[in-house]
Formats: C-alpha cells, structure tokens, sequence
C-alpha cells in the first residue's frame, strides 16, 4: 500500500514546525499542512523550502486565530477573532467562508511553494456548509483534497473529478497513545492503494501549551512516529510512505 502520514498545523508555532521537521527527517512523516494565518507561518515556509522532500499542502482555518481576509463579520466574534467551534459555520456567509478559504490559498500560492493538497484544522472542510465550497476551491487550484466523504457520502458523486485517498484515519490522536497504535491504524487501512494517517508531533514551546488543548500528546507522537520500531515495521510491512504527489 501507499501510505500518506500528514502532520497537521505546519505554522502554528516553531516548536510545532521543528517537530514535524524532524518527524519527516527522522521519521515516517511525508506530508505537512500548513496554516496560514497563525504566528508560525513565515517560520514553516522557511523550514519547507530547505525540505524538498516533504510534500506541503494547506490546512484550512475557519476556527482559531484571526482571518486572513478582510470584512468577514458572519465568520468572527468581537474580538475580530474566528468563532469556535463547529456549530457557527452553519449560519456563516458562504460568500465570506469561500472569501477567505481562497485567500487563505492565496496566501499561501505566494510563498511559491507547491501546493499538494488540501485539508483543514477541526476537519472543517467536510461541514455540510463548507465541503461543497471547498471541492469547487479543489477543482479550480486543481488539488485533491483529504478525504471527506465518510462526512458527506452525497458529494462523492457530485464532485466525482476531486482527486483523494481511497482511505484516511484521525486515529491515531489522543490519550495513550503507543507504537502499536500507529501500527493498528495501518493494518485498519491496508486494503486501500493510497491512504493518509493525521498526526500531530511537534516540539512543546508555550504557543502550543497556552494556546492549544491538545500538548503534551504532541510531544508523545513525536517520539512514536520517529522511533526505529514504526521505521522497521514500515518496512517488513512493505508500507511505501509517499505523499499527495504520488495520488493517481
């Protein structure tokens, strides 16, 4: 099988970006997705152009930090900030999520580095309010997208030319985390031809531990996904890790 192991939240803080940096050189992480408007983003693009070999893609924000665009009131609260959560997005403006999805993408196209995919923080890109705003997003930058069709089985059909893995786990995310954890997921998707794992490794700096609910797990996938047992069992498994750009 071909197996895609994304870190996501590239951008969110540089102990975040140096841990994913070393997940994929010392480890079994192909892929990254980045996060636009968060305080570590100039820091993930500098790390990314000195990594050629890991594949880079966007990851969406519609729930932390502030807008990328301007003028977007259905989507902040008032402290100019997103709202949290999932529940707001029902009763958001499409014109102002596609607004600043595309300014997010925007943003990022300008770094000049190249684009492997899309997905998105809290998985928001598969909301029944967003998903068909982001494959049309898909479909016009011509980039596959994390598969979302365990969310919203109907618009497999509709958008049948967005290109995604034939599986994908979130997991291997939590509490407790071990090796065989990882090891349980792959075996869970070892019938598909290409699948992608979420993680989540960083280096803990104080932007994570104060701003984010899920820390020290972080530094625990860290040590898993670039320990010699994962690398050792990739291999004898026959696992060929690649990334959005081996897709298809």
């Amino acid at each position: 099988m071909k197996l895609i192991v994304n870190a996501d939240d590239f951008g969110y803080s540089k102990g975040v970006n140096l841990g994913i940096i070393e997940a994929h050189r010392a480890g079994v992480v192909t892929s990254a997705t980045v996060m636009v408007n968060m305080n570590g983003f100039e820091h993930a693009v500098q790390l990314a152009k000195k990594t050629p070999t890991l594949g880079v893609g966007i990851h969406l924000v519609l729930t932390c930090g502030f807008p990328v665009s301007q003028n977007v009131p259905s989507l902040t609260d008032e402290h100019g900030r997103f709202r949290r959560g999932h529940d707001y997005l029902s009763l958001a403006s499409p014109e102002e999520v596609e607004r600043e999805l595309r300014s997010q993408l925007e943003k990022y196209l300008q770094t000049g580095l190249a684009l492997t995919h899309i997905d998105s923080h809290h998985h928001v890109h598969a909301h029944a309010a967003v998903l068909p705003i982001v494959l049309g997003l898909a479909k016009e930058y011509q980039v596959p997208v994390r598969y979302p069709w365990s969310f919203s089985p109907e618009a497999r059909a509709e958008h049948p030319e967005v290109m995604t893995t034939e599986g994908f786990s979130e997991r291997f995310y939590g509490d407790g985390l071990t090796t065989q954890s990882f090891i349980d997921v792959v075996e869970e998707l070892a019938d598909c031809d290409v699948a992608e794992i979420m993680t989540h490794p960083a280096y803990l700096d104080e932007e994570v531990l104060t701003g984010s609910s899920y820390t020290l797990q972080r530094a625990r996938e860290l040590h898993i996904l670039t320990g010699q047992e994962i690398k050792e069992y990739v291999q004898k498994r026959n696992v060929r890790l690649v990334t959005y750009k081996e897709l298809g």
